[in-house]
């Protein structure tokens, strides 16, 4: 939760006048470094979305997000959580040297408006811009550290024309 594009993304939405959760992935916590197959993560994460829904955030829209592994399971979950939006950042195409392991399937099955923010030698590839989802090409590499500047410009200009004017909650994103 302390990758620096994650920490960028966070400043421009509360100061877009968003409410942010930062959400760590269970494999973090549990201090693994691969995560758990896509059913486990996907199900821990629409626990959480449920958990904030059931608070003082109750009746706002909901954008999801998350990073890398965060981005694909924001993608996969966004139509169960009711978000009204999803935020990508370096979501990983293949693994690397392995284009033909694509996930581009899982972002372009999301029926919401999406934002997928990738550095241009991002060894996880690069996605194909959608209907659905804009793609904003930002310097650098996975850890799109190398554009943070941009990384926060395509974030604030992307949010207000998924939700309008005024405070709304943003889950993410997650890492």
């Amino acid at each position: 939760m302390t990758a620096a594009d994650l920490v960028a993304v966070a400043d421009v939405a509360r100061a877009e006048r968003f409410s942010v959760a930062l959400v760590e992935q269970p494999y973090h916590v549990a201090g693994r470094r691969s995560p758990a197959p896509a059913p486990r993560l996907d199900e821990a994460w629409i626990a959480v979305v449920d958990h904030l829904r059931e608070g003082e955030l109750a009746d706002l829209p909901l954008i999801v997000g998350g990073r890398s592994a965060g981005a694909r399971v924001a993608c996969r979950t966004a139509a169960e959580t009711d978000a009204v939006a999803v935020l990508c950042l370096a979501f990983p195409l293949h693994p690397p040297g392995r284009p033909e392991k694509s996930r581009q399937a899982e972002l372009d099955a999301v029926q919401l408006p999406v934002l997928v923010v990738q550095g241009t030698a991002d060894p996880f590839g690069m996605p194909s811009a959608g209907p659905r989802h804009t793609l904003v090409k930002v310097p650098g590499n996975h850890s799109l550290k190398g554009g943070l500047d941009e990384v926060a410009a395509a974030v604030r200009d992307w949010l207000p024309g998924v939700v309008g004017s005024g405070a709304v909650e943003a889950a993410g994103p997650t890492a």
